[in-house]
């Protein structure tokens, strides 16, 4: 879970954090940033991009401190992030997402007591020229809530709590929440003794076709599965996808190609490469991913998944042995064919991003308090191995 506490303003907004070598230093050109690592070829087609990229983009970080949401200006042409101030103050953002016309904001809290209930919270925002102004505020099912996704119709918010191993369902209208009108909370638990002693509801989404939700519980090595009602934005129990034990699912993304879906367990650093089952929401699985090298046996914790807009290449970021990892994909099958571990730039990558232009991945590191930028070839999904930082107070998801 996310370390507290928020270095000052004036510290996260300064100027950008030193590379250590072992951290892959780089100088602040943005030059080199483009080219590091790319081939010649590569260079190319980055380079041709370059020159039809967008100029300037607000991007927002939630941060798992006392000031929530910070916000920063972007450059796609030279992938340079500047600091432009708190955006919303609201404590311990894990996650943030956009209403489908991005006038709106939703933030996920994840506390122990929100507005005077033992629970995390979930509020939202007017967009308005690049600040967040509050609308709404809403109590959770239970504590520590650390992600929310919004469905198709942005009718329906569906928040996870870790820390209270619950789930809850609200109607959303003109960027405002209603209180939760379904909750459930789990009892399952895994045979991890340090990290599955109780349920910990860790990430929703929804199905291709927005008939199911998912709610990812890491303690209980499950994945409950509902179906939506998307007008109530109540749910109904529609099965269970089971893990191995131990495993911890943390996050689930679907393929482009709408059947296939990639659940990351944290706690084995393995993938499972599910099909999804249109009839009935049901996943089952296809093969499973080891994300490690073969010689390490230490510590670990995977976390999130990025998939490219076409489909053909899919990413995952592992901490404690700080890592990405680039996959080729078959568009059709989904299936995975590994291309190369990368460096990720900090310590514990919480979350990671392509940009709008997919020329540059964004990772915000939560332990190192930055968010790293790395080049990629769009034609070759290379990574640079090099990539410059820029402060960020315990970044834990980047929003373009």
């Amino acid at each position: 879970m996310a370390g507290a506490g928020l270095a000052s303003s004036a510290t996260i907004l300064s100027a950008m954090t030193n590379l250590s070598r072992r951290d892959f230093l780089v100088t602040a050109s943005a030059a080199t940033l483009a080219t590091a690592g790319l081939s010649a070829t590569e260079l190319s087609a980055t380079n041709l991009a370059a020159a039809t990229a967008p100029t300037r983009e607000r991007v927002f970080v939630g941060s798992n401190g006392a000031d929530g949401i910070l916000a920063y200006d972007w450059d796609g042409a030279t992938g340079e992030l500047t600091a432009a101030g708190v955006a919303a103050r609201l404590t311990n953002v894990d996650w943030i997402v956009y209403s489908h016309d991005r006038k709106f904001m939703y933030a996920a809290s994840e506390v122990d007591s929100f507005i005077g209930q033992p629970t995390g919270g979930v509020a939202s925002f007017v967009v308005d020229d690049g600040r967040l102004l509050p609308v709404a505020q809403r109590n959770s099912a239970g504590k520590g809530t650390c992600h929310i996704a919004l469905d198709k119709t942005g009718k329906v918010l569906v928040s996870a709590d870790y820390g209270g191993g619950s789930a809850a369902s609200f109607q959303v209208a003109g960027g405002s929440l209603s209180p939760a009108v379904w909750t459930d909370h789990y009892t399952a638990h895994g045979p991890n003794v340090d990290r599955q002693q109780t349920a910990h509801a860790h990430f929703a989404s929804f199905s291709p076709d927005n008939r199911f939700v998912y709610v990812n519980d890491l303690g209980g090595d499950c994945i409950h599965i509902y179906a939506l009602d998307a007008e109530t934005a109540k749910l109904t129990p529609a099965g269970t996808y089971n893990a191995k034990p131990g495993a911890g699912p943390r996050t689930l993304h679907f393929h482009p190609n709408g059947h296939t879906a990639y659940s990351v367990n944290e706690l084995v650093s393995v993938v499972d490469v599910l099909e999804w089952h249109k009839e009935d929401g049901s996943l089952s699985v296809v093969n499973r991913i080891r994300m490690l090298p073969e010689d390490y046996h230490g510590i670990t914790r995977a976390c999130d998944t990025v998939i490219s807009r076409d489909g053909r290449f899919v990413y995952f970021a592992n901490r404690d042995k700080d890592f990405l990892y680039s996959f080729h994909a078959d568009v059709k099958t989904g299936a995975l064919t590994p291309m190369t571990r990368s460096n990720c730039g900090g310590k514990i990558p919480r979350n990671f991003v392509l940009d709008p232009t997919e020329r540059w991945m964004l990772v915000a590191n939560q332990d190192s308090g930055w968010i790293s930028v790395f080049a990629r070839n769009p034609e070759t999904g290379v990574l640079a191995e090099t990539g410059k930082n820029f402060a960020a107070g315990t970044p834990m998801c980047i929003l373009f």
